[in-house]
């Protein structure tokens, strides 16, 4: 029974790997995550370790190598060498203190600018204009709440641009629903962990608007590979507008009413939310503004009618291993819940 769960577990991560890859979401973006592109002051501050740490061993490695490769060559053997043992060195003091002093020294000033760097991002002081996220890790999708304005979205973060003319930075409180998660944006911050019952913080101050991406770094179940998020760093003036948008109560719209009404008959209000609603589910993300939103399912598929009509159908087919059961509604039922989703923007 245990290799054969082992070898179904292995053929779901396999899966989520081949979408992961094949994303049209990935693809769209032409774009990788990385560090080498710093885009927040925590994120400068840890590539520059980067670089001075690559530049210290680099010159280690070159000096060891440099000698090795330099005696290799002056003491290889030839064929005028006398037969026999060569003669043998017992010992040398100052190679001995060489060679023990000198690396304890690399290691002391390694942590040290280490260390000054973790204590430099993590004792920063917290502005009073500051946004407050708290983000909660889910199996497997991210929930993002904004305590000043009253907003629970999901997946995709929205946070305003910092300047030097206008400092904006975004703290954030890290907690888990489950298991242990690990929130990590690589151009923005470093990685930092979700525990249940316990929590972490981190901040970011992204000073140039746009798209940053990352995902959970920590194994968290069969579909870590595609718990995604999306990072959008907008002007002052878009992040308002978004914060207006996010806080307006759902429209009744007459011609969904067969839809919403699918929606609070079934299983739908067990685990997502829609405010001027029954449903006030929290084990799923929070579907109030589901439209506003780019993608579906964490990542797993670009938001539209249709990618919503194949998600609620088979959610297994694009997420291996979801916790999100399939609801096996008729296509009449199914057409029309899709019709009012789509209206929730």
């Amino acid at each position: 029974m245990q290799t054969r769960h082992a070898q179904r577990l292995i053929r779901r991560s396999s899966a989520s790997a081949c979408l992961f890859l094949a994303s049209p979401m990935l693809i769209a973006q032409g774009t990788t995550p990385s560090t080498l592109a710093p885009a927040s002051t925590p994120a400068h501050q840890i590539f520059d370790l980067s670089v001075f740490v690559v530049t210290i061993t680099g010159g280690i490695f070159l000096v060891v190598g440099g000698l090795l490769a330099v005696a290799l060559y002056r003491f290889r053997a030839r064929k005028t060498d006398p037969l026999g043992e060569p003669a043998q060195i017992y010992g040398s003091t100052q190679i001995e203190l060489a060679w023990t002093v000198i690396p304890v020294l690399i290691v002391v000033v390694l942590f040290l600018t280490t260390a000054r760097i973790i204590f430099a991002i993590q004792d920063a002081p917290k502005p009073k204009t500051a946004l407050d996220v708290t983000v909660i890790g889910h199996q497997f999708w991210w929930e993002f709440r904004y305590p000043k304005y009253g907003i629970v979205t999901a997946n995709e973060l929205h946070i305003p641009v910092s300047s030097d003319a206008a400092p904006a930075a975004t703290f954030l409180k890290l907690t888990s629903a489950d298991v242990n998660h690990s929130f990590w944006i690589p151009q923005l911050a470093g990685k930092t962990d979700l525990i249940a019952n316990h929590v972490n913080t981190m901040w970011m101050d992204p000073q140039k608007p746009g798209l940053y991406l990352g995902q959970c770094a920590q194994f968290c179940g069969s579909q870590h590979a595609m718990m995604l998020l999306r990072v959008y760093v907008e002007t002052r003036e878009d992040f308002d507008h978004w914060v207006k948008e996010q806080k307006e109560l759902t429209q009744n719209n007459p011609s969904a009413a067969a839809g919403r009404l699918v929606f609070e008959q079934t299983a739908c209000i067990n685990c997502h939310a829609v405010n001027g609603t029954v449903g006030n589910g929290r084990f799923g993300p929070d579907l109030t503004h589901l439209m506003s939103r780019d993608t579906l399912g964490s990542g797993a598929l670009m938001n539209s009618a249709e990618g919503l009509r194949a998600w609620i159908k088979s959610p297994e087919q694009f997420k291996p291993g979801v916790l999100m059961p399939a609801m096996n509604l008729n296509d009449g039922d199914l057409d029309k819940l899709v019709a009012y989703l789509s209206t929730l923007k």
